[in-house]
C-alpha cells in the first residue's frame, strides 16, 4: 500500500475525528460541562494545579476565557481557586473530588460508548490496527 499524501492524511483523520466527538457529544447531558471546561478540568487533573493563565496558555485560548471557564467550574464545585502561596497576586486552581469524580464518570461513560462499538463492529485484525493507532493519535494531538 502507497503512503497517503499528509493533504489526504489530514483530511480523513480529521472527518474521521470529527465524527467521532459529535457521536460522543450526541451523549452529553445539557447539565454536562462543556467541551471547553472538560478540558481544562482534564488538564487540571492530569498536570496538578495551576493558574489561569497557564491553563490559557496550554489550552490556546485568551486568559479571559479561561477565566470565564474556570469561574462556570467553580460555581458548580468542580474547581477551586487559592490565593498563590509565592506571588499572593495570582490564584491557583486545583481540582475538587467532586470535579475527578465526574471527570471519571464520563470518562467511564464515554469509553463504554466506544467499548460498544468497537466489540460489535470490528475485527481482531482492526483492533489490534486501532490499538497501534490510538498512540499516535494522542501524539499528534499534543503537537497540534
Amino acid at each position: 500500500m502507497d503512503t497517503p499524501s499528509v493533504d489526504d492524511l489530514s483530511t480523513a483523520l480529521y472527518s474521521a475525528i470529527s465524527l467521532v466527538v459529535r457521536r460522543l457529544r450526541q451523549t452529553a447531558a445539557p447539565e454536562e460541562p462543556t467541551l471547553p471546561e472538560r478540558s481544562a478540568l482534564a488538564r487540571l487533573d492530569r498536570l496538578g494545579p495551576a493558574t489561569a493563565a497557564d491553563l490559557a496558555r496550554i489550552e490556546q485560548i485568551s486568559p479571559q476565557a479561561m477565566g470565564i471557564t474556570l469561574a462556570a467550574l467553580e460555581e458548580r464545585g468542580l474547581v477551586e481557586r487559592r490565593r498563590d502561596e509565592v506571588d499572593r497576586r495570582r490564584s491557583v486552581t486545583t481540582v475538587t473530588e467532586t470535579g475527578r469524580e465526574m471527570l471519571r464518570l464520563k470518562r467511564s461513560a464515554r469509553a463504554r460508548v466506544i467499548a460498544s462499538g468497537l466489540a460489535s463492529e470490528f475485527t481482531e485484525e482492526e483492533l489490534r490496527t486501532l490499538a497501534a493507532a490510538a498512540p499516535l493519535i494522542q501524539r499528534l494531538a499534543e503537537k497540534i
